[in-house]
């Protein structure tokens, strides 16, 4: 049984998928934090990309690394009972890697977003239904540049993410998530708040009505 994620916020809107669906889910997102945490506590960039190469490949043969890694056997089941790729989870490390290059420059702020953000969230999409609108891969580019922004040292760095972030929901017209969906539609929700703000305060009461409301109308 996967543990409960570490962001408050990614935690609460992922209890709102289908019971079946739930710890799949959790799974897929518990994945996702631990490649961000890798990057996180990375002081020499060569083992960071070493560790993140390690999880890519042991993530396309979960189900033969499960005894070196507890998640790993987490992760086995959720593939086995999904039918999800483990190798295409693998490949959101592409996004990470893109943050280890020193300095970062706007292309790899775009192949983060897109190698992370828009596949966890075409990845998550999959598990929870069979259509997948074409907007939901640029709601993930812009949630996981917003989200970024909040989590780097560099100032610089986080304010052309946000930039990028803006630019990706300007052109992208907000749509009603269908349900199955709405457990990431929510963080986009309060992704599109967090571009005008300069500290966000998770877990505060208007945002977890925020969340609440976009689960039952799907704005």
């Amino acid at each position: 049984m996967t543990e409960r994620l570490a962001d408050p916020e990614r935690e609460l809107a992922l209890s709102y998928a289908k019971k079946t669906a739930r710890p799949h889910l959790r799974t897929l997102w518990a994945v996702d934090e631990r490649f961000g945490s890798i990057v996180a506590g990375t002081t020499e960039n060569t083992i960071g990309e070493m560790r993140l190469l390690w999880w890519r490949e042991a993530l396309a043969t979960a189900s033969d690394h499960a005894a070196a890694e507890p998640l790993l056997e987490t992760v086995a089941v959720t593939l086995a009972e999904s039918r999800a790729d483990g190798s295409e989870w693998g490949k959101m490390t592409e996004g990470w890697f893109a943050l280890l290059q020193d300095p970062l420059d706007a292309d790899d702020l775009d192949r983060f977003a897109t190698e992370r953000g828009a596949r966890l969230f075409t990845l998550s999409a999959l598990l929870v239904s069979e259509a997948i609108p074409d907007w939901v891969s640029d709601y993930g580019k812009a949630w996981a540049l917003t989200d970024l922004s909040f989590r780097i040292r560099d100032q610089g760095v986080a304010d052309q993410a946000k930039e990028m972030a803006g630019e990706i929901f300007a052109r992208t017209t907000p749509e009603k998530w269908p349900a199955t969906l709405r457990p990431i539609g929510a963080l986009t929700m309060l992704a599109r708040r967090d571009l005008a703000v300069a500290h966000r305060r998770q877990g505060s009461p208007s945002r977890v009505m925020r969340m609440i409301y976009h689960n039952i109308t799907g704005y």
